[in-house]
């Protein structure tokens, strides 16, 4: 007595459910694009070219990687320095206490579109909503 058998009806059901499984799948795809991502207010932009690390090219001038440096891509997961080498790209960047670069996340285009600031001075000016990740006057 076979107990996994799919009528024709039960089976237009199971197709049905599949497509339909299907069709959100693809839909919940672009939505994993739109998640905010946090930065902290110490944050700064920039643009981060890797000469050889832990060297770097920070906004055209040298600067180096601190120890232990993180460095994260567009969907926030590590990245070894060797992998974005020669690439400039749009950053935000933290320092550490001696001043080498801690913390790296390349920006998407929905984050380099909003205002950030480009230096302590800069983000002096503003405040800074961490809920919300904006900065206003």
């Amino acid at each position: 007595m076979p107990r996994c058998v799919l009528t024709p009806p039960r089976r237009r059901q199971f197709v049905g459910l599949l497509l339909v499984g299907l069709c959100s799948v693809g839909t919940l795809c672009p939505a994993q694009e739109q998640v905010q991502r946090s930065f902290p207010a110490q944050a700064l932009r920039g643009t981060l070219k890797v000469v050889d690390a832990p060297d770097v090219l920070l906004n055209g001038s040298a600067a180096r990687l601190a120890p232990g440096a993180r460095i994260r891509d567009k969907n926030n997961l590590l990245v070894m320095s060797a992998a974005i080498a020669g690439q400039a790209l749009g950053v935000h960047y933290t320092h550490d206490f001696d001043g080498l670069i801690k913390d790296v996340w390349i920006i998407r285009s929905d984050e380099a579109a909003r205002f950030w600031p480009r230096s302590a001075a800069e983000a002096a000016t503003y405040t800074f909503d961490p809920a919300g990740q904006t900065w206003t006057r």
